[in-house]
């Protein structure tokens, strides 16, 4: 769900750059703001989003765009390559372990207990 957004937002940010023949400044600029704004309403870390921007700005800048290719389509192919290199091309799996239900019965009685005890502490 969190990724729809993302990716909703970020198509939205590139519609205004197709026009274009060449990447100025500040039209990388105005797109990358609107990227940063994306990523922050992500969740994600505001020093990687930071640096994420600044690389992404020094590849984008002034670029002539690739034949075939538009200057939305040339910074999304920039994005998706910097996306790469900060989170890693190689997937790996998470190896999780299955909960013993008396655990996890333990746990959820002592988090009613927490509960309990903060509701008479209000009254």
């Amino acid at each position: 769900m969190a990724f729809d957004s993302l990716s909703e937002k970020l198509q939205n940010v590139f519609k205004n750059l197709r026009s274009k023949g060449r990447l100025t400044e500040d039209d990388v600029k105005a797109a990358l703001k609107e990227v940063k704004m994306a990523l922050l309403e992500a969740d994600v870390n505001f020093k990687v989003v930071k640096q994420f921007v600044k690389d992404v700005q020094e590849r984008a800048i002034g670029q002539d765009v690739m034949n075939g290719l538009n200057p939305g389509q040339m910074v999304i192919k920039i994005v998706n390559e910097e996306m790469v290199r900060l989170m890693g091309s190689e997937t790996t799996e998470i190896a999780l372990r299955p909960v013993k239900k008396k655990n996890l019965l333990q746990q959820i009685k002592k988090l009613w207990k927490i509960r309990c005890s903060l509701r008479q502490r209000e009254r």
